[in-house]
């Protein structure tokens, strides 16, 4: 038989769903770091450069009526992990599902060394990545940028007319990250052009 007070419960009930909850959180935000090092592992052991596949061809387009009585807005977002710099030439625009559209994305390596990255989509709600069609997109390959280099990179898409009609908005989402580098080695390269200089100029000086 219990001899604790109901407030006792109640606070040891409350702090025992409160640890719950963190440990949650830390799970997830743990989960979304090794995403990168998992797609990384997954490539190497499958002996692949690219995990992201073509959704449709240019064949299937013929066959897809545009319905006009409807649009939809697509909001598209871009996030980047390593020295690039990335974005869209649009935050959103309005499409009718079926319509063939294309939008641009911009990237600029800021290193002063080539960089190889490759960019991996997501979609909100997560149902419309079934109704989300990429013709072209650069997410198919991944992307090697000289020192410097800005590329502007097309997206071919459109939304499968049978896209549920409560669905108004659908979020593009893009994650842009480096291959192929460890952890703090972009940093180190990044500063050996800057303590060479350095040194170049104290030398100068003391000449």
């Amino acid at each position: 038989m219990s001899t604790g007070a109901p407030g006792d419960v109640d606070r040891s009930f409350n702090r025992s769903m409160l640890v719950k909850l963190l440990i949650m959180a830390a799970v997830m935000f743990g989960f979304g770091f090794a995403l990168v090092p998992l797609y990384r592992a997954i490539c190497q052991i499958t002996g692949v450069n690219n995990l992201v596949k073509r959704d449709v061809t240019a064949a299937d387009v013929k066959n897809t009526q545009v319905d006009a009585t409807r649009t939809v807005s697509i909001e598209f977002d871009a996030n980047a992990r390593g020295p690039l710099e990335f974005k869209p030439e649009r935050n959103s625009l309005d499409v009718h599902p079926g319509e063939v559209t294309v939008v641009k994305y911009r990237v600029t390596n800021e290193q002063n060394r080539a960089v190889s990255a490759q960019a991996i989509p997501s979609y909100a709600p997560r149902l419309a990545i079934e109704y989300f069609k990429k013709i072209e997109c650069f997410c198919f390959t991944q992307q090697t940028l000289a020192a410097h280099e800005t590329r502007e990179m097309p997206v071919v898409f459109y939304v499968d007319p049978k896209l549920p009609r409560d669905v108004k908005t659908i979020t593009l989402s893009y994650t842009f990250f480096e291959l192929g580098v460890p952890a703090g080695k972009t940093a180190s390269t990044g500063a050996a052009p800057a303590m060479e200089a350095a040194r170049a100029t104290k030398g100068a000086r003391g000449a």
